[in-house]
């Protein structure tokens, strides 16, 4: 007899054992599945996230270059106006002479 309430024990020994080891599976299924997920979330995101920094470069460099056009077309412009400029005040020293040539004839 006492050895039938031994196996008896050590029976519902194993089956709590057993119960707890498939609820602690079940558990670590459930966590395998959520951070497996989780990790295809991520993998979304990031690829996300690259294709919008892909696009944002293209736009920086998209806008890089048209400022650099615009910086050179300044430069152009300022120098054509530093020309003009030049061009002026040598017509106004030629206009000076040719006024003080006609003002010496004058008298």
């Amino acid at each position: 007899m006492k050895s039938v309430i031994e196996k008896e024990k050590k029976l519902s020994l194993a089956l709590t054992k057993l119960k707890n080891l498939n609820l602690k599976k079940l558990d670590v299924k459930k966590d395998i599945d959520n951070l497996s997920e989780q990790k295809n979330q991520l993998e979304i995101e990031k690829q996300e996230l690259e294709e919008k920094y892909k696009s944002l470069r293209d736009d920086y460099d998209n806008l890089s270059k048209k400022l650099d056009e615009f910086q050179n077309q300044e430069e152009i412009e300022q120098k054509k106006q530093l020309e003009f400029s030049e061009k002026i005040d040598e017509l106004n020293q030629e206009t000076d002479t040719l006024l003080d040539e006609i003002d010496k004839w004058q008298t």
